[in-house]
C-alpha cells in the first residue's frame, strides 16, 4: 500500500502522467495537491444563506444551483501556497461542478493543474488520489485532504486536515501556512510526514 500503480501508459505503451510539463515558474518547487470539497470549500444543493457564490450545474438535462461557502482563510492560503509550490487541485468531484467552482475560487490564479474524478483510482469503492501517477517526484509531492481514504497509497505524503462545513471560526488553513512554508524547504517530505500525524 506504500505506492500506487505508477504513471499510466496509453494504448501505445507511452507514459502518460496525469500532469503536464512543469511550468517554467514552478521549476524547483514541490507539488502541493489540494482537495476541494470540505477542505477548501463546502458546497450544497440546498440553499445556504451566507453562500460566497453560486454555480449552476446541469444534471441529467436540468440546471441546479450549487451554493458554495469558502473555508476561512482560503484566499490568503491559496495566494501564499502559489508563491512557493506548484499547486494542483485534485478532487473526486465531477469537472462540470468543480471547474466552475475553481474558476471563481482561484482568484489569484495559482492553480496550475486541475484533476477530477476520472483521474482517481477506484480502490475498494474509494476514490484514491494516486500521487505516483502525477509525473512528479514522490519525495517532493504533498497532498492535503480531509479524507484519509484519498491518500491511502501515500500516507507519508499527506498533511491531514479536518472536514470543514461551515465553522466561521476555523483557522486550519491559516495555521498550516508556516508549516507548509518550512516543508517546502526539506529534501524529502516523507521524512517529516511519516503518516503518524
Amino acid at each position: 500500500m506504500q505506492g500506487g500503480a505508477g504513471i499510466p501508459r496509453d494504448e501505445h505503451g507511452e507514459l502518460h502522467p496525469l500532469l503536464g510539463p512543469i511550468h517554467e515558474q514552478d521549476r524547483g518547487r514541490k507539488c502541493l495537491v489540494l482537495d476541494l470539497d470540505e477542505t477548501l470549500v463546502h458546497s450544497s444543493f440546498k440553499m445556504i444563506s451566507n453562500a460566497d457564490f453560486t454555480v449552476p450545474v446541469e444534471i441529467e438535462g436540468s440546471v441546479h444551483n450549487v451554493y458554495v461557502i469558502k473555508r476561512p482563510g482560503v484566499d490568503e492560503f491559496m495566494r501564499r501556497m502559489g508563491e512557493i509550490y506548484e499547486v494542483v487541485v485534485f478532487t473526486a468531484s465531477l469537472s462540470k461542478y468543480a471547474d466552475p467552482v475553481l474558476d471563481i475560487l482561484d482568484i489569484h490564479q495559482v492553480v496550475r493543474h486541475r484533476l477530477f474524478r476520472e483521474s482517481c483510482y477506484n480502490h475498494r469503492g474509494n476514490y484514491v488520489k494516486d500521487l505516483s501517477q502525477l509525473g512528479r517526484d514522490i519525495e517532493t509531492s504533498i497532498i492535503i485532504d480531509n479524507s484519509p481514504a484519498s491518500y491511502i497509497f501515500h500516507p507519508n505524503n499527506a498533511v491531514p486536515i479536518s472536514s470543514w462545513f461551515n465553522d466561521p471560526h476555523d483557522t486550519e488553513l491559516t495555521d498550516l501556512c508556516p508549516f507548509l512554508a518550512e516543508l517546502a524547504e526539506v529534501e524529502d517530505v516523507r521524512a517529516v510526514l511519516d503518516g503518524g500525524l
